[in-house]
């Protein structure tokens, strides 16, 4: 006769096969997340790589920036000596040598009559018109700078997200195998119970960070 199945064997042998399936899978979530997180490190420090590089393009197109501006005011200030001392053809040596920038507002300044208008702009750099295109490209730097450093710190966020899940998977593999350690049955099953739940939490979160897969 056959002999009768032991269910205490029989329920065992249930702990053994999902211990194995979250040994397996913890391990197999650990290579991913450890393999995501040096990813995501090195998405990061390319990330720091172009930023430094538009930071110092940045300041090359303020410096370039200032110094135009500074031209610019001396230019109008020896037109504005000239003009005072009535010294026409030098006026007009100065006037001949403005930069192109600084012309149309030098000339819409002009317009405004600004020595019998009252309330009319003091200088041209008062006036809309006043335009320095290395500002302008000093200030979308900073802009494309800032959103570039968003990204740096963004990888951070996400490589230091996939080490925490490694964490995870280290708490499912250590709760799995201290449950092939312990002879009660029933306390083997809340092991195993938390294993599980730790490990379906750490898979859930993982299954909604972001992937790197470039080369």
């Amino acid at each position: 006769m056959a002999e009768p199945a032991d269910p205490g064997r029989s329920g065992r042998d249930w702990q053994e096969v999902l211990v194995t399936v979250l040994l397996v899978v913890a391990a197999l979530g650990t290579s991913w997340s450890s393999y995501q997180a040096t990813r995501w490190n090195g998405e990061q420090a390319a990330a720091a790589s172009r930023t430094s590089a538009i930071r110092i393009e940045a300041a090359r197109a303020q410096g370039l920036a200032q110094a135009e501006t500074q031209v610019d005011v001396a230019t109008f200030i020896a037109w504005a000596d000239a003009q005072q001392r009535g010294e026409r053809d030098m006026a007009a040596f100065y006037e001949d040598r403005f930069r192109p920038e600084f012309r149309p507002a030098f000339e819409a300044w002009l317009a405004t009559d600004p020595l019998t208008t009252e309330g009319a702009p003091p200088t041209p750099f008062a006036m809309d018109e006043y335009r320095v295109a290395a500002k302008e490209k000093a200030a979308a730097l900073d802009v494309e700078s800032e959103r570039s450093a968003a990204e740096v710190r963004r990888d951070i966020q996400r490589a230091g997200n996939y080490v925490l899940s490694v964490v995870l998977y280290a708490v499912v593999l250590f709760f799995a195998g201290i449950g092939t350690r312990i002879r009660s049955r029933r306390l083997r099953w809340v092991l195993c119970g938390v294993g599980t739940a730790t490990l379906l939490v750490a898979l859930g979160w993982v299954a909604t960070m972001p992937v790197s897969l470039a080369i």
